[in-house]
């Protein structure tokens, strides 16, 4: 099916309403009846909407389909040229720069009006005609409003604003629902399927920037061996399906799964599709969100290069401009009757399979006063919506019911050794989960017999934790910790467990990591009764700023969290390829958790699936799935979860011992100096000494 076919009646009855808007867009170029001060803002974003008008009618004929590369690439450029870091200094997408040229009361907004606008690329390459239109219509009433006051007040633009996010409110939300759970939704995947992959041009056709990283991996994987696809594609949907039947969850009752990847790897997607449609799941492939009442700074989707980090930071918060109780509730109000409209296909639903990349630098923001920031009241108010929003979800999309599958590799973008590291990673994605499961045990064994874990760090690392355990009362057929084997969360190698809170206590210290694609620098949590109670970084000169970043991106503006994991990594493997090529700053959490312990703030592992029975390879049942935060979900589920579980790791390099501790106060050394000591575990220390000879 022609997916612009999907679209035809939408896209007539707005027809005209959209030729009226683009030809007044039109006109304004060649005009100078608002105040000088602010035409250029407005002229380049006309220009800008007209670009993208041409596009989309090149793309409506099908004249795209041929042109050269260098076409392709010249359209990609003047797309995102304007947030490119080069140019972004001088771009009214910048709020600094927005802020210096109209003013404080104006370039703020009008900043967030034009970052909202470059939303229209997607619409138009989706051939979403509606989106466009009122889009265009926005940026005409304010164009409006500066024609006909010269000097309009702060409010009447702010008023322009709200009204749009308000009216359109329930369309933008139900479209988001939409391209979740839909799988008539087809626009990627239709490029995956029905392009030759060995020609690059196809990563043109999605709308998003595309770098030369991308053109790197695609070309890459197009020079391997289709066995070595068919390797990485397995690993995934196997894992995948995997989950389903370690955690006795039926996947037969599930139709869909959605799919995401960052471009370049679809080669490997394609044959992930194929795997998923054998099992019997359709593949659901959504573009991350570019709306600002849905927008998230962790992506929930597939995306293209990242032009420029800061332009993504400086806008994160730019719902802050109009958040209040009205808005918060009116968001909740279309969520969960876009839910109810979808509520068919939200029941199949499996899951999300996703494919991250690494290799980037680590990136540190630059903290802009002219940016939007939520006050107390909306920190307030977003904390209260994103505590409603996911008992909205789980409503539809009950927690026992779903898994998930994420396996990460690297990109060019990681250096001249890319092509060693690629193949190092597959190999660490693909390691026996038998033997590590067999050792594993051996660790759970003795965290069993315990009543909470003594963890010291060393090089200069100054953690110095103590965590509790719950208590079994059945020894025998009841354990703490999971032992985790590849399959939802690849590649193998930790143990984890639900901490009691009562009794957790200490500091948690780390030199350097990297969390949601964001740089930390001697990051330090000092935790009280298993709650967070003071927090720092050194990221910046002031502590009031390393403060601010800590709670803004980690905590997500709460007051405090509790610890929701605390977990062993055993992937020494992981660890030795790490340091031999450098890459402690660079990895994901979801390889770096697996290179020491890691202790994660926020929610549980088994948030909203507490009640499902799960058990561990022995056939012992895992129960310590709650704490005493979770356990009011009872009571009262918007007190008990967060919204964010962030793992922080201590790699062995910086670790100085992990000791359990039994109830007659005798401890059992489970590693000792970034080593592993306990009997059966000696194993693990192989890639370790592997390491040392290189460095010897």
């Amino acid at each position: 099916m022609d997916y612009r076919a999907l679209f035809k009646d939408e896209n007539e009855k707005v027809q005209e309403r959209y030729d009226l808007s683009i030809h007044r867009i039109e006109e304004m170029l060649k005009e100078e009846t608002v105040n000088v001060k602010y035409r250029e803002f407005f002229r380049k974003t006309a220009s800008f909407m007209v670009l993208i008008s041409d596009i989309y009618k090149r793309l409506i004929k099908e004249e795209l389909m041929d042109v050269s590369m260098d076409e392709l690439q010249k359209i990609n450029q003047q797309l995102y040229e304007d947030i490119i870091e080069e140019n972004y200094e001088h771009s009214y997408a910048n709020p600094a720069y927005a802020v210096k040229m109209l003013g404080e009361g104006y370039g703020k907004p009008l900043s967030l009006v034009y970052s909202e606008i470059r939303g229209m690329i997607a619409y138009a390459y989706e051939y979403r005609l509606y989106f466009m239109t009122i889009h265009q219509e926005l940026f005409i009433q304010l164009y409006n409003l500066f024609e006909d006051q010269q000097e309009p007040k702060e409010k009447e633009i702010k008023e322009i604003i709200y009204l749009f996010l308000s009216d359109y409110c329930d369309v933008i939300g139900e479209n988001r629902i939409k391209e979740q759970y839909d799988p008539q939704m087809t626009f990627a995947k239709d490029i995956i399927m029905e392009s030759d992959l060995k020609d690059l041009r196809y990563l043109y056709r999605y709308g998003e920037y595309v770098s030369q990283d991308q053109l790197d991996m695609a070309e890459y994987l197009n020079t391997l061996p289709q066995t070595t696809i068919d390797q990485m594609a397995d690993t995934f949907t196997d894992g995948y399906i995997r989950g389903f039947a370690l955690t006795g969850r039926d996947l037969s009752k599930k139709e869909t799964v959605n799919i995401r990847y960052v471009l370049g790897f679809e080669k490997m997607i394609k044959k992930a599709i194929i795997n998923f449609e054998q099992a019997g799941l359709k593949p659901i492939l959504t573009r991350s969100s570019v709306q600002l009442l849905s927008r998230r700074a962790i992506r929930i989707g597939y995306y293209g290069g990242i032009p420029n980090k800061q332009f993504d930071y400086d806008h994160k918060d730019d719902l802050a401009y109009v958040l209040d109780g009205f808005l918060n509730n009116r968001r909740l109000e279309v969520l969960k009757a876009g839910l109810e409209t979808y509520k068919e296909e939200a029941k199949v639903f499996a899951g999300p399979a996703v494919v991250e990349t690494f290799g980037g630098h680590p990136f540190i923001p630059k903290v802009k006063e002219e940016v939007f920031s939520l006050s107390e009241k909306q920190q307030k108010l977003s904390v209260e919506y994103g505590a409603a929003q996911s008992e909205i979800i789980n409503e539809y999309l009950p927690g026992e019911e779903l898994s998930f599958t994420i396996i990460a590799f690297p990109t060019p973008e990681i250096g001249e050794n890319f092509k060693e590291i690629f193949h190092e990673v597959i190999g660490l994605n693909t390691l026996d989960h038998k033997i590590y499961t067999r050792i594993q045990q051996k660790i759970i064994d003795v965290l069993d017999e315990s009543e909470s874990v003594e963890v010291l760090g060393s090089n200069g690392n100054q953690t110095n934790m103590v965590v509790s355990f719950m208590k079994l009362t059945d020894p025998k057929k009841q354990t703490k910790f999971e032992n985790c084997t590849a399959d939802v969360n690849i590649p193998v190698g930790e143990v984890f467990t639900s901490p009691v809170l009562k009794g957790t206590n200490g500091t948690l210290h780390v030199k350097q990591v990297f969390l949601n694609e964001l740089d930390y620098k001697d990051l330090t949590i000092t935790f009280e009764q298993g709650m967070i109670k003071e927090y720092t970084c050194k990221n910046f000169e002031s502590e009031e700023e390393n403060q601010k970043y800590v709670k803004e991106n980690l905590l997500f503006h709460r007051d405090t969290l509790p610890l929701g994991e605390f977990a062993i990594g055993t992937n020494t493997t992981a660890y030795m390829v790490s340091q031999k090529f450098g890459l402690g700053s660079v990895l994901p959490i979801l390889i770096t958790e697996k290179m020491g312990p890691h202790f994660a703030v926020g929610d549980t592992c088994y948030k909203w699936s507490e009640d499902v029975v799960v058990y561990n390879p022995d056939g012992k049942e895992i129960v310590a799935k709650d704490n005493e935060i979770s356990k009011l979900r009872l009571e009262d589920p918007s007190k008990a979860y967060f919204q964010c579980h962030t793992d922080i790791t201590i790699p062995y390099g910086e670790l100085g011992s992990i000791k359990a501790v039994k109830g007659d106060g005798s401890k059992v050394t489970i590693i000792e100096n970034g080593r592993f000591v306990l009997p059966g575990t000696e194993e693990l220390n192989k890639p370790l000494e592997e390491l040392d000879e290189i460095y010897l």
